[in-house]
Formats: C-alpha cells, sequence, structure tokens
C-alpha cells in the first residue's frame, strides 16, 4: 500500500525538462518583444502556462506589490468611468505585467538573467541596424524627391521592427543601458571587446538617428548615472561632449537638438502643444484627482476639450492629442493621483532596493554589480523620458522593462555568481 502511494507520488512530481521549458519560454517571450508584439504575448502565454505545471515556486518582486496597488485601483477607476467598455483596453494591459511572475519564477539564478540580458543586447542591436537600414533608405528617398532630409524624415523616422519610432527608441533606450552597464561593471574577457563595442556603438548611433528628443534626454541622464560610479571625470566630461558633437554633429540632429529649448521650436518641433496637453490634463486631475475621468477617456476628443483650458487659442499647435505625453499627468488624469503614487512609489522603490544591494557589494566587476546598475540606470531612464512622454503605456517598452526590474531584483537577492568568466 505504501509503495503504491509512493508510486502515485512519482506520477505527480512534474517532469525536470517543463522547468528548463518555462525558462526557455519566459526568456523568449521576454527577447521576441524587439521583434513582434504578438509573437511575444504568444509565448508569455505558454511560459505562464508551463510555469503552473512546472511545479517551481511562484514568486514576485518586491516591485509588485505597488504595481499590484496600482493595478487593483486602475481597475476601481475603470468601475467608475462614464464609459468602461471603452477603457478595457487598458486593463488588457494587466496580463503583461505577467511578465513579473514568469521571468522571477523562472530565472533561478545569475547565469540565466546574464544570458537573457545577452539575448537582448545581440537582438536589440540587430533590430538599430535594421532601423540604420530605414534611415538611409529615407535619406535616399529625399534626395531622390528633392526635398528637405529633416523635414522629409521628421514625421516617418526609423522604427526597426516596432511600429512607431517612440516604441523603438524607448526599446533601444534600455538595450544601451544594458551594453553600457555590461561594459562597464560586467564581468567578461577583454578578447570579448570585439563584440560589445561594437553593438553599444550600433545602438547609441540608432538612437541618435531616431531623432527622440525624450530619449536623448532620458538617455544622457541614465547614462550619466552610469559613467558617474564608473569614472567621474568621464561623467563630468559628457554634457561637454555632446555639446561639441551638437554643434559639429549632421544638420539635422543640430536642428532637433536645439528644437528642445524654449524659443527654438519649429511647426514639426511643437513642444507647445504638449504644454497644451499638460494643462489641460491639470484641469481634469483638479476636477477628478481621486479617480480620474477614467482609462483611455483621454482619446476622447470631446472629453479633452471639455478639461481645455479657456485661455488656450484654437487652433491647438500641431501634435497627437491622444494622450498626455507624460506618465504622471496621465495617470492622475484618467485614474486618479492614487494611482500616480502607486506608480512613482514602485519605480523609487526599485531604486532603493536596487541602491541597498549595491552598497552591499565587495569592490571589482560582477554580475550582479552589471543588473543592479542596469536596473537603476533602467528606471532613471524610464522616469525621466516619462516627463515628456507616455513610454510605461507600450506594452513592448512595459515588458522589456518589468523583464529587466525582474533581472535586478534576482541580482538583489545575493545568490552566488557563476565562478568563470565569459570567454
Amino acid at each position: 500500500m505504501r509503495q503504491r502511494r509512493l508510486r502515485d507520488t512519482e506520477r505527480l512530481v512534474p517532469p525536470p525538462f517543463l522547468r528548463k521549458l518555462s525558462l526557455w519560454l519566459s526568456a523568449a517571450a521576454a527577447i521576441a518583444i524587439l521583434l513582434s508584439i504578438a509573437v511575444s504575448q504568444i509565448l508569455l502565454a505558454l511560459a505562464l502556462g508551463v510555469l503552473m505545471l512546472s511545479g517551481l515556486p511562484l514568486r514576485w518582486p518586491r516591485i509588485a506589490i505597488p504595481l499590484g496597488l496600482f493595478l487593483a485601483w486602475s481597475l476601481l477607476a475603470l468601475a467608475f468611468s462614464p464609459d468602461p467598455a471603452y477603457g478595457l483596453a487598458q486593463e488588457r494591459k494587466i496580463f503583461v505585467f505577467m511578465t513579473l511572475l514568469t521571468v522571477f519564477s523562472t530565472v533561478r539564478g545569475l547565469r540565466d538573467a546574464r544570458w537573457l540580458a545577452f539575448g537582448w543586447m545581440l537582438v536589440g542591436t540587430a533590430t538599430a541596424e535594421r532601423g540604420l537600414v530605414q534611415y538611409v533608405r529615407d535619406l535616399a528617398n529625399a534626395r531622390a524627391s528633392g526635398q528637405d532630409f529633416y523635414h522629409f524624415y521628421i514625421a516617418d523616422r526609423i522604427r526597426g521592427f516596432m511600429g512607431h519610432w517612440m516604441t523603438f527608441s524607448g526599446q533601444e533606450l534600455f538595450v544601451l543601458l544594458l551594453l553600457g552597464a555590461w561594459l562597464l561593471f560586467g564581468r567578461f574577457h577583454r578578447k570579448t571587446l570585439w563584440l560589445w563595442v561594437p553593438c553599444a556603438a550600433v545602438t547609441a548611433l540608432a538612437l541618435e538617428r531616431s531623432l527622440t528628443r525624450s530619449v536623448w534626454v532620458a538617455a544622457l541622464v541614465a547614462g550619466f548615472y552610469l559613467l558617474w560610479f564608473w569614472q567621474k571625470w568621464v561623467a563630468l566630461a559628457l554634457p561637454v561632449l555632446v555639446f561639441v558633437f551638437v554643434l559639429v554633429g549632421p544638420a539635422a540632429i543640430r536642428e532637433r537638438a536645439w528644437s528642445i529649448l524654449p524659443g527654438h521650436e519649429s511647426k514639426l518641433d511643437s513642444n507647445s502643444h504638449r504644454i497644451v496637453c499638460w494643462r489641460t490634463g491639470w484641469q481634469m486631475i483638479k476636477a477628478h484627482p481621486l479617480l480620474g475621468v477614467g482609462p483611455d477617456e483621454i482619446q476622447k476628443e470631446s472629453v479633452f476639450f471639455a478639461y481645455l483650458p479657456a485661455d488656450i487659442r484654437k487652433p491647438l499647435p500641431d501634435g497627437y492629442y491622444g494622450h498626455l505625453h507624460n506618465i504622471y499627468i496621465q495617470y492622475a488624469a484618467e485614474r486618479g493621483i492614487p494611482a500616480t503614487l502607486f506608480i512613482v512609489a514602485a519605480l523609487l522603490l526599485a531604486i532603493r532596493d536596487f541602491w541597498r544591494a549595491l552598497r552591499k557589494l565587495p569592490p571589482g566587476r560582477s554580475d550582479r554589480r552589471f543588473l543592479l546598475h542596469a536596473g537603476i540606470a533602467t528606471v532613471v531612464g524610464t522616469m525621466v523620458a516619462g516627463v515628456m512622454e507616455y513610454n510605461l503605456n507600450d506594452t513592448e517598452v512595459l515588458t522589456m522593462f518589468l523583464a529587466i526590474m525582474c533581472l535586478a531584483y534576482l541580482a538583489a537577492e545575493g545568490i552566488p555568481e557563476p565562478a568563470e568568466l565569459i570567454s
């Protein structure tokens, strides 16, 4: 009887290959987001299903607590929205947050985390190369049509495998920060510099040629952070080098960079439409501070113009008015101030947790140092870009952000590193 019970118990033990399959699917979903949102989400669903059958303990990183509160408050805002059905698309993004569960539950060691990061770096470089090919094609088309390149290019820029240049730029920002953290703090043989340095150069060039100003600023601030904790004098030289590059760089880069400053914008580089969006969002927040106007309600022209300040003249400046171009104002306006507080708490919590873990590390390069610095730089870049864009609303950007948070939290746990270097 006892032997029969043992045999029955053995039948209930999941096969070992399910654990590996769960890891492979989770990693594939995280990397595939650089290529296709549909493929990534199919892989995420498969990873979640296999995870449930694998016998692995289900684990969430600490950032899941404030993010869970953010999602719960979003559902509450949806329930009290004047048109709940209209906002359901936003709530479907809850599935994307399952990335936290699949990646953190299946990536169990720093070796696996490192290889997932390598996958992003290599595939991200390939997408950057595709973007540069698109740039050369656009340059040739502008010359063939006899048009000024800047005016020809600015309305339809490089996008890699993505559907929009903002999504492409947001993802390439993360890839560049991973490459930078790896080169500055990772543990590798110098013989492999022939691979990683060109990857960083190609990614940086594609990010520059995307002409995405919000991501430019985010890359500079997050890059300054990485350089400061590597060599402070290099970090201090960075603004000078950037200024010199803008002065002597291509005309399109120079024109786009100067357009960031007040008084230098043109019709193609409208900053004033963002001011209109922010002021309109502030009116929404004042009218509905607790639950906002409802998820995605801002996309309705009737809702947006109902809160447009009376002193703003029409027609409005050229630009997109389907969202408020600022994650902090956007979440507060459509879901209430508590939603913004929860998302900010999640970002600050991650920085605190990663910084505390960094302070406990012994000096020298390591996989943990690389992942923790990459995690902080990713949060910093996200927060800075979020001042000017609704970046965390992009599923492609959000998926990659959540997965990077998982790897950094894994490093913060203090799991021993593999002894060998990358050869």
